[in-house]
């Protein structure tokens, strides 16, 4: 599993992901905040399913 996640993607999905779990304790409580574990998954292990499938990938060049 190769990386294609990075920089400032992985950044706000993580915070995106916290914002929408903290939801679930605080503020509405409603179960849709448990949503935000794709986001929070995705920046953790920096892999987006999604990405491949649509040949994207934010990770910067490495150079050979």
């Amino acid at each position: 599993m190769s990386f294609n996640v990075g920089g400032i993607d992985r950044i706000l999905r993580v915070i995106v992901g916290l914002v929408l779990i903290s939801l679930v304790f605080v503020g509405p409580k409603s179960m849709w905040g448990w949503i935000g574990v794709i986001p929070l998954f995705t920046g953790l292990f920096r892999f987006c399913p999604a990405y491949t499938l649509l040949g994207m990938n934010t990770c910067p060049m490495k150079k050979s």
